[in-house]
């Protein structure tokens, strides 16, 4: 994560400090204009979500309004839901830090946004811009009159499981209670989440298939589950992506992996000539090199010993 580390230097201080509660704060607005346009019928929660249609058409504070829009769900489980990412939020924030974590959740909203943005474009440039406004419910005559569903959009259910599975990677053997009383371990509530998505995603590109053959009478049906499976695609993506660009290779790089068959090919020699010291990191004993002196590390794990040599300069296992 060198590159990482090279970024927070620059620009770590202007990192958003608490995010996910100013993330929880936003979805609560959303939550509260979207009882009050069901009971008062004012279109305002409307207005914020992600329409790439509208978007296109000058409705260009979509672009960060959609992430107020949060599923529909009971106010019971809007308040559960609360409580457990903001749990995540500060476990992954802490764990992280600031910086890193908005990293993380920005780059999550761009991947997730960038999906019904690029399927609009394709479907307008391949077929008509007609279609891509059906797509997104948007009329251009009557561009506030949001009545009809728009299936090019975005979902913040995606950012709040991307961050869901980060901390399943961090912790895997964390145990919660699953519907309040079935005690799992964080990485079976991950697996299954990750069936999940997998089985919709598969559902979505069999059922385009099968119109594909049929585009002159079914396509816009073929565009409706083609686009959810790249919408759903991309903002899985964002996890996937900073989760194995911020990994560590150096373990497994052919240099390393060679040491490291070099380091336990010496060891077992060493113990089959009946050594007692080994340096951890060259090998050598008091039997190949006399003149040496060997050490144990205080910090290393595993009473490893070192030569004087490596005493100062190894890395700490």
């Amino acid at each position: 994560m060198h590159w990482m580390a090279k970024l927070e230097q620059k620009i770590g201080k202007y990192a958003i400090r608490n995010l996910i509660i100013y993330i929880l704060i936003a979805y609560g607005i959303g939550y509260v204009l979207e009882i009050s346009e069901s009971l008062l019928g004012i279109p305002l929660y409307s207005m914020l979500q992600m329409n790439p249609a509208a978007i296109f058409h000058g409705q260009v504070w979509r672009l960060v309004t959609w992430v107020t829009c949060i599923p529909n769900t009971s106010i019971f489980w809007a308040i559960f839901m609360f409580m457990f990412y903001y749990w995540i939020g500060r476990t992954l924030e802490n764990v992280w830090g600031a910086f890193r974590y908005n990293v993380f959740i920005f780059f999550g909203y761009f991947m997730t946004m960038l999906g019904p943005i690029l399927m609009y474009l394709i479907i307008g440039l391949t077929q008509s811009f007609s279609m891509a406004n059906a797509l997104c419910g948007y009329i251009p005559t009557d561009p506030f009159n949001m009545q009809y569903t728009c299936y090019l959009t975005s979902s913040t259910y995606y950012i709040n499981l991307t961050s869901f599975l980060a901390f399943a990677a961090l912790f895997p053997d964390h145990e919660v209670y699953f519907m309040f009383f079935l005690r799992m371990k964080m990485k079976w509530l991950a697996i299954i989440d990750a069936v999940f998505l997998g089985y919709e995603f598969l559902s979505n590109v069999i059922l385009a298939i099968r119109f594909y053959p049929r585009m002159a009478l079914g396509m816009y049906e073929f565009y409706v589950y083609l686009s959810q499976a790249v919408c759903l695609l991309f903002s899985v993506a964002s996890f996937l992506i900073y989760y194995f660009a911020t990994r560590n290779y150096k373990k497994i790089s052919p240099k390393e992996m060679k040491r490291k068959r070099k380091y336990h090919k010496q060891v077992k020699e060493a113990t089959a000539r009946g050594t007692k010291h080994y340096c951890a990191v060259c090998g050598r004993t008091e039997i190949s090199n006399p003149e040496l002196t060997f050490r144990f590390c205080s910090k290393c794990h595993g009473n490893l010993e070192y030569c004087n040599d490596h005493l100062f300069t190894h890395e700490h296992k």
